[in-house]
């Protein structure tokens, strides 16, 4: 069982160029250059990407759903769970290799990236769940109301104060405006292979 978030319960890491309430969702302008990530690879920090976070407890599951409608290399939207600038996971839907990716950085002093092609998600609504139990975020995403899948399992140091919810990012240009249909807390899932319900 999940409860929504009002989306004013939310406080704006790095507050995005507009955000307005539609009809009950959340409909966001990212900036141009946005982007989260640390070092790896690309040999550069960026600590700009909007998210819009409340506290995630340990023992409990945030779910945010979206309109997976972008198209631009690295166009990219999910949740974000952050414990600060160095410690953090971010998973959801991003454009790469000219598809879109269903994918996971975790973020621990660096990034790491993990991805697999969903181009049958392209235009759909997709909600990302990121489930805090023990020293663990598990993160499941599905489209619609379709299966359950596993994206990822990432540690999280149980005491740490963590804060989560709805995040996207442009690092490419600017115009990438997302829908945000859902934001939503509940309890964390009550094992590793269980189904959510």
């Amino acid at each position: 069982m999940t409860t929504r978030v009002p989306w004013s319960q939310g406080t704006w890491l790095n507050p995005p160029p507009e955000a307005r309430e539609d009809g009950g969702d959340l409909v966001v302008l990212a900036a141009g250059g946005s982007d989260l990530w640390r070092t790896t690879s690309y040999g550069f920090v960026r600590d700009s990407g909007h998210a819009l976070l409340a506290p995630l407890a340990a023992g409990e599951a945030v779910e945010v759903s979206f309109v997976a409608a972008h198209d631009r290399l690295y166009d990219q939207a999910g949740v974000l769970v952050r414990v600060d600038e160095r410690t953090w996971t971010k998973a959801g839907v991003e454009v790469s290799d000219g598809a879109p990716q269903l994918g996971a950085v975790v973020t621990r002093g660096a990034s790491d990236w993990s991805m697999a092609p969903v181009p049958e998600w392209a235009g759909t609504t997709v909600t990302v769940r990121a489930s805090r139990a023990g020293d663990a975020l598990t993160l499941r995403a599905r489209s619609g109301g379709g299966p359950w899948r596993m994206l990822r399992l990432a540690p999280l140091d149980p005491g740490a104060a963590a804060l989560a919810g709805p995040y996207l990012c442009a690092p490419q240009g600017e115009g990438l405006r997302v829908r945000f249909t859902r934001w939503a807390t509940g309890p964390a899932d009550t094992g590793l292979h269980d189904p959510v319900a």
